[in-house]
């Protein structure tokens, strides 16, 4: 594939996660602290994010099974892409209008429905479209696209919010989510699926999502320090806006936030193209547990940060271990996949190492942030910050499991 050619494939990834940028480090916290007393706001901000993204759970893997048997003229993908991408920007449109934290938290889980339903089918892509020799390009021009989103939409919406304008925050990110998937759809081209004989089988439909362990040892392995990694990103980027406000003492926390976020890309940015590149040819492992051991002793330095400066030049460092592990982590699953044939449901299952950690991350840090703040004030962010630590260097250590390849 032409480089013109991995950049359309990779567009839609901006809108994607220029859309979770927004929402997770700037927007869902900013609206708790509107709807929630503060001294229930980990707690309530771990019951949003986990309930949504148990939907995720089910959502991805069912939307890229359905999505591998589709017979659609059109292609397999695109056509649950649009269908997700259209959703999506109308429950964001719900999510801005929501009077009361009972139809926010409504509309949101619609939001996690719709993202997942379209953004499982379209994770397909790659393994469909891009030759062996060159995924691990593909995955850097992927994480570059993670990073920018990410970068873009953090920054946007702490301005925006900051200023009062939470409205325009959601017709921005449905614009910006919209924009890209139809360019991505228009000028990628599928070629016509081959047609689907075997007769639908509930029962055999619902055991291939069961990928045993022991059949595909890299894939159990990969998924298990994928969680495990994720885990510690999450453990701390989920309540990193509280962080900035009642840690350091930050009184523009939600535009701090937003800057800090970015600043967290610019390191990133070059390591996923450097780091995609780089794995083609010396092998993946290495530099998947370099990275998140790298981001477990910056995420322990964030605690002894002086002053606001200082966090943003380790937010560049930590950067960089997200960056090479996001880009190169990707090509890793697409060389073990169990199936090509079966490509979405089996990116759709390892999507849920990134997803069950939104569950079960939030779940465990809001509660064990809140008593530990009420038994000393800020204790409760150096807990959060060791556990993040142990989660990411254990993850980081089982990538070592992998054998099948380098």
């Amino acid at each position: 594939m032409g480089l013109r050619d991995l950049l359309w494939l990779s567009l839609y990834w901006f809108g994607l996660n220029f859309h979770w940028g927004a929402l997770l480090g700037i927007v869902i916290p900013a609206e708790v602290l509107r709807f929630v007393p503060e001294a229930d706001k980990g707690t309530a901000l771990a019951f949003i994010f986990a309930a949504g993204a148990a939907i995720a759970l089910v959502v991805m893997p069912v939307a890229g099974a359905l999505s591998d048997r589709s017979g659609l003229p059109v292609g397999r993908r695109r056509p649950f892409m649009l269908a997700g991408g259209v959703a999506n920007a109308a429950a964001l449109m719900l999510m801005g209008g929501s009077p009361t934290f009972a139809l926010f938290v409504a509309a949101y889980w619609l939001v996690q429905f719709s993202n997942n339903f379209g953004g499982s089918a379209y994770s397909g892509l790659i393994p469909d479209l891009v030759p062996t020799e060159q995924r691990g390009a593909a995955s850097g021009w992927m994480g570059l696209m993670y990073m920018l989103g990410t970068i873009a939409g953090a920054v946007a919406a702490g301005q925006l919010f900051e200023r009062g304008n939470r409205v325009e925050v959601y017709v921005l990110i449905a614009a910006v989510l919209l924009l890209t998937l139809v360019m991505t759809v228009v000028r990628v081209r599928e070629e016509r699926p081959a047609a689907r004989m075997d007769r639908f089988d509930l029962r055999r439909f619902l055991r291939g999502f069961w990928i045993d362990p022991r059949a595909h040892p890299d894939f159990a392995w990969l998924f298990a320090a994928r969680l495990l990694v994720l885990m510690g990103f999450y453990t701390v980027f989920d309540f990193a806006q509280f962080f900035l406000k009642d840690f350091m003492g930050i009184e523009r926390f939600k535009e701090a936030t937003g800057i800090m976020t970015a600043v967290v890309i610019v390191g990133a940015a070059p390591a996923t193209l450097a780091g995609g590149w780089l794995s083609d040819r010396t092998g993946r492992r290495a530099i998947v547990s370099g990275a998140g051991v790298l981001m477990a002793l910056t995420m322990l330095l964030f605690l002894l940060a002086p002053s606001y400066a200082l966090l943003l030049g380790l937010s560049v460092v930590f950067g960089l271990g997200f960056g090479a592990f996001t880009s190169v982590d990707w090509a890793l699953a697409i060389d073990i996949l169990p199936s090509k044939d079966a490509a979405g449901k089996d990116l759709g299952i390892w999507g849920i190492a990134a997803t069950l950690p939104q569950v079960l991350a939030p779940a465990i840090g809001g509660p064990l942030l809140d008593a530990f703040n009420l038994r000393q004030p800020r204790l409760g962010y150096i807990v959060l910050m060791a556990v993040g630590a142990c989660y990411l260097v254990v993850g980081s250590l089982l990538v070592w499991r992998i054998r099948g390849v380098r």
